[in-house]
């Protein structure tokens, strides 16, 4: 009985080089899965922060269209924003956000990322079908430029 025991002991005290090779795999697969997922989590956390940004954008056409009987018109530059509401400036460049632009005649705003977060560019668009509110109907561009990278 001391014998077996013994030869017992000896054959239990690592792993195998095929048990080291199908862990090695297991965790090989779960990081390709995982990183590319994570990757786009951060980028998605970018582009909140970006939209956000806008926020104050959004109220200020939102506060001029009211003004103007549910009308775009005079709400479409920063400077007609600037006279019906008194907003002064669009929000700056930072390392996550390259440049925000309103468009005249349409007032979509449109969000162009840095390299930071895919060089993507958003537009949001008013919706004025209801006349209580607005609605912003974004639209993403560029490559790789999907949901899971902006949330939009």
């Amino acid at each position: 009985m001391n014998i077996q025991n013994i030869n017992m002991k000896k054959a239990q005290q690592g792993f195998t080089l095929i048990e080291l090779m199908i862990v090695v795999a297991i965790i090989g697969i779960l990081a390709s899965i995982a990183i590319p997922a994570y990757q786009d989590y951060i980028t998605k956390a970018k582009w909140a922060g970006n939209i956000v940004a806008i926020a104050p954008v959004k109220m200020a056409i939102a506060e001029c269209a009211q003004n103007n009987a549910g009308s775009i018109a005079n709400c479409d530059t920063l400077a007609k924003l600037t006279t019906a509401t008194g907003y002064a400036a669009l929000p700056g460049a930072t390392t996550e956000l390259a440049s925000v632009t309103v468009t005249a005649t349409t007032a979509a705003i449109v969000v162009t990322g840095t390299a930071a977060v895919a060089s993507c560019i958003i537009t949001f668009t008013p919706d004025l079908t209801d006349p209580n509110r607005i609605e912003w109907d974004g639209a993403t561009s560029g490559t790789g430029c999907g949901k899971l990278q902006t949330g939009i």
